[in-house]
């Protein structure tokens, strides 16, 4: 994700935290009073006086995973050992971050008639999460197809509320997989392996002029750009965002 330019600048302070998958945990903010945003957009977050700083500095871009109707502000990412996820980790309630934002284009198209098919890795959901809450409290006729892709079930951030929310929402199905299930302590009945064009094929058999939105770490969404183009999808109906060094 780009660093946000010329956007509008807000102070919220941090509400709660949780671990929301192993090594993952989400933050919620107080929504800024006439701050809006697109479902699947993200915002630029900085820390603002940081007890420690390193070389990568107190600036980092963020989906935004909570949908445009929910009460609060929430991001989420994975924990990696750096100054910034430390402070964020541990900086009291009630600590304020200034928000750039909102930007990006990871939005549902226009089209209602066509399918949306989402293909996500870790927290690559996070967009998504944002669109699939939104489409149900809206009741969109478009129908949705979510494909999650996940090490083990225990690092699949959001999995139960993203399987519940198919019951709200009947234009909404979830296809979630895993890679390395024989390294997991909980059962599985799921899909296994990488997302492929025969996963696909079998779950869309009956979609006609899907467009693609992908989500994921760099060599993930590149591989599966490459896997749709060679089956034949048109750059204008493939829409992609790298979630590097998270």
């Amino acid at each position: 994700m780009s660093t946000a330019a010329a956007s509008p600048v807000f102070m919220c302070k941090l509400k709660d935290r949780k671990e929301v998958a192993e090594g993952t945990m989400a933050f919620r903010f107080e929504k800024p009073s006439g701050w809006t945003f697109k479902a699947g957009q993200y915002l630029d977050m900085t820390l603002l006086n940081p007890p420690e700083t390193d070389s990568e500095g107190n600036v980092r871009s963020f989906s935004i995973a909570s949908a445009p109707h929910e009460g609060t502000l929430m991001v989420a990412t994975r924990m990696r050992d750096t100054a910034f996820k430390r402070v964020l980790r541990t900086m009291p309630l009630g600590t304020a971050v200034k928000i750039e934002g909102p930007s990006g284009d990871l939005i549902l198209q226009n089209d209602l008639a066509r399918t949306a098919v989402f293909l996500a890795g870790g927290i690559g959901i996070t967009p998504f999460r944002s669109i699939v809450h939104w489409a149900a409290k809206a009741k969109l006729p478009q129908r949705i197809v979510l494909f999650y892709s996940n090490r083990r079930p225990e690092d699949a951030p959001f999995l139960a509320e993203l399987q519940n929310l198919e019951r709200d929402n009947p234009k909404y199905k979830l296809i979630a997989s895993v890679t390395e299930i024989k390294k997991s302590h909980q059962s599985w009945s799921g899909e296994t392996g990488l997302i492929d064009q025969e996963m696909l094929a079998r779950h869309l058999k009956d979609t006609a002029s899907p467009i693609y939105y992908i989500a994921g770490p760099p060599a993930m969404v590149k591989g599966l750009q490459a896997m749709l183009r060679k089956a034949g999808m048109k750059d204008a109906d493939i829409r992609a965002e790298e979630f590097a060094g998270y």
